[in-house]
């Protein structure tokens, strides 16, 4: 018996992968975060497996079903939103599993900030623009953010920012990012991205409160924050550069061949 964490991407039902889906197919057992998964996605599970929605359960209770499929010996689909390793709350799971001796695998997905980028059809690292992506969200009610993972911190990078849970939190997120993006930085809000409701908001540090208290968004949001979302201009990459050489494409030796 095997437990198999599965991300199920963003929302659109045809972005799991091949994997996650043939497992989601065979598991007599599917048990889904159905707040973020679509449900035609475990509508795949076969007829008679037994298909339930975690949102309303705690911990104990889905590891109470978990240990219930491993005396049955069934496997179990647990299928989450996104990939299982950004803000997928598997960590605390798999510690529970660990403890009880119960085997299980993760399958990886389209994370949000991947699926909204895709959408925009924008490259996240630009040369000279940007060549770093920080996935990173800021402290609330919940729980806080460990020291150094502040924005006014991550900021001084001037990386693209993919904010996640923050969408409430857009007057701190201006005020610790003005200081190195400027008001005027480019900032895109996905709303549900890849869900059939999607819908993102083009604007700037500067405007984005004001912007997403207009479209009434309040929850499942992304903020993209960076340059690379605006009308900027980059030079090509040296990757397909005719006069750029590399093990695959050496322009030098080639050269030095039609010469002899």
């Amino acid at each position: 018996m095997k437990v198999y964490f599965i991300g199920a991407g963003p929302g659109a039902p045809d972005l799991i992968t091949v994997r996650g889906l043939k497992l989601i197919e065979r598991c007599p057992v599917c048990l889904y975060a159905g707040s973020l998964v679509p449900e035609e996605i475990v509508q795949a599970a076969p007829k008679d497996a037994l298909v339930k929605d975690t949102a309303p359960m705690n911990l104990d209770e889905i590891i109470d079903d978990i240990k219930k499929a491993h005396s049955e010996d069934k496997d179990v689909a647990r299928v989450h939103s996104g990939d299982p390793a950004i803000y997928g709350a598997t960590a605390e799971q798999m510690r529970r599993l660990d403890a009880l001796n119960i085997a299980y695998e993760v399958v990886p997905g389209v994370p949000a900030f991947a699926g909204a980028a895709a959408k925009l059809s924008t490259e996240l690292t630009l040369p000279e623009i940007a060549q770093t992506v920080i996935i990173t969200r800021t402290g609330m009610k919940a729980s806080s953010m460990p020291d150094g993972e502040q924005l006014e911190i991550l900021g001084q990078s001037k990386a693209t920012l993919a904010i996640h849970l923050s969408i409430r939190n857009l007057d701190y997120i201006k005020n610790s990012l003005e200081p190195y993006y400027g008001l005027d930085c480019p900032v895109v809000v996905a709303y549900r991205a890849t869900w059939p409701d999607e819908q993102y908001i083009f604007t700037t540090l500067e405007k984005m409160k004001a912007d997403v208290r207009k479209a009434k968004i309040t929850r499942t949001a992304l903020v993209m924050v960076g340059k690379v979302f605006g009308d900027v201009n980059f030079r090509d990459s040296d990757l397909y550069n005719s006069e750029y050489s590399h093990v695959l494409r050496n322009v030098g030796k080639k050269k030095n061949r039609a010469g002899a």
